[in-house]
């Protein structure tokens, strides 16, 4: 009786350790542990508040982040996972000066991913555009065929396009032709078959042979006044005509009004006109320093190179003025020909740096300007 009294007295203990452990067990199912109970390779569920990351410690995996977003911190776990990408919900980005590389931070998989929605700072500005010196690339006079030949093609010479002040002196008039004359003398030279050509075609006529049209003319404007864009331009361009314009680029660098601008300049060679060298500026060449000439003339082929993107190939003695000096530096600096103000319209491949022109006067009519342009010069 001893003997089994014990053993009962035993299995009521180890029923009562039995129904002690199922309590527990069930207590845990409902009530969780602390995070702190948690093996290392399991991870909670987190959930993403909208307070400020301030508020949390730096976590092991990084943070991530755009620009200065506020975003909260996101806790990795141990396994491998592909890179996080924020959402595209931000209404701008960043400039590239301001923007941060962003952290490769690896997303947990067994945890649902966040979405974040950065807000951004400021709206970007477009980076100002840089501006490039265009350099041309120089190309050598065409090589004659060793063939002397001569052409006959006015060159016609003008100045102002504008009605001369009422204080005009003698040369401001004689200068001037007024805008209604000149698209008069447009209009005749359309309505006889005339097409302009560029002194670039009639050079290689005369080097090499290349053919011209039945009747060919050249329009050429010297000192590059402002009128030429104001009056000039449009009715060149109105009645299909291309003019050559030879500037003189100190106004231009200072601002002139009288003169054109750069900005003109740059608008009138991309519709098709031909920016040429008139020098640095309206002095006599003649008798000068080489240093002086080269000062004078390729200052002002580099300045229009500068904005043209385009070789300068030929110049414009001012007032006429020149001597064999001055042709041997135009030589040495790539230049193919160049025009004079004497009077005539008939050239020779023997003489390129000292091709004649038509002067066009203030004074003429139509009559007078019909005469000079069809004279056997």
């Amino acid at each position: 009786m001893k003997m089994l009294f014990r053993l009962i007295r035993r299995f009521w203990i180890v029923e009562a350790l039995v129904l002690l452990f199922t309590v527990l067990q069930v207590g845990f199912i409902h009530f969780p542990l602390p995070d702190l109970f948690w093996s290392g390779d399991r991870v909670p569920s987190v959930r993403v508040s909208a307070v400020s990351s301030a508020a949390f410690a730096t976590p092991t995996g990084g943070r991530v982040f755009t620009s200065t977003s506020a975003i909260s911190p996101v806790f990795t776990s141990t396994t491998q996972a592909e890179p996080l990408t924020p959402t595209s919900s931000a209404t701008a980005s960043p400039t590239p000066s301001s923007t941060p590389t962003p952290t490769n931070t690896p997303r947990p998989t067994s945890t649902p991913s966040p979405t974040f929605s950065p807000t951004p700072t400021a709206t970007p500005s477009p980076a100002p555009t840089p501006t490039f010196t265009v350099t041309p690339t120089p190309t050598p006079l065409p090589t004659p065929d060793g063939t002397v030949r001569t052409a006959r093609v006015p060159i016609l010479m003008y100045h102002y396009i504008s009605v001369p002040p009422a204080d005009a002196d003698i040369y401001r008039l004689d200068l001037s032709v007024t805008p209604a004359n000149f698209e008069t003398q447009l209009a005749w030279l359309r309505s006889e078959g005339y097409q302009g050509i560029t002194l670039t075609q009639l050079v290689y006529h005369l080097a090499l042979g290349w053919p011209l049209p039945e009747k060919p003319v050249i329009l050429t404007f010297d000192d590059g006044y402002r009128d030429n864009y104001l009056n000039a331009f449009p009715l060149l361009m109105e009645y299909g005509y291309a003019g050559t314009f030879f500037l003189h680029t100190k106004p231009i660098d200072e601002d002139d009004p009288a003169y054109l601008t750069w900005g003109m300049v740059g608008r009138m060679h991309r519709a098709g006109m031909d920016m040429q060298a008139h020098g640095y500026r309206p002095r006599d060449l003649s008798g000068k320093s080489v240093d002086y000439l080269v000062y004078e003339i390729v200052g002002a082929k580099e300045a229009i190179e500068a904005r043209t993107g385009e070789p300068v190939r030929f110049f414009s003695y001012p007032s006429g003025q020149y001597d064999q000096q001055t042709i041997a530096v135009l030589r040495s600096a790539d230049f193919w020909a160049a025009v004079t103000t004497a009077q005539g319209a008939t050239h020779s491949s023997t003489n390129l740096f000292e091709l004649e022109r038509v002067r066009m006067r203030g004074s003429h009519s139509l009559d007078d300007f019909v005469e000079v342009v069809t004279a056997d010069w």
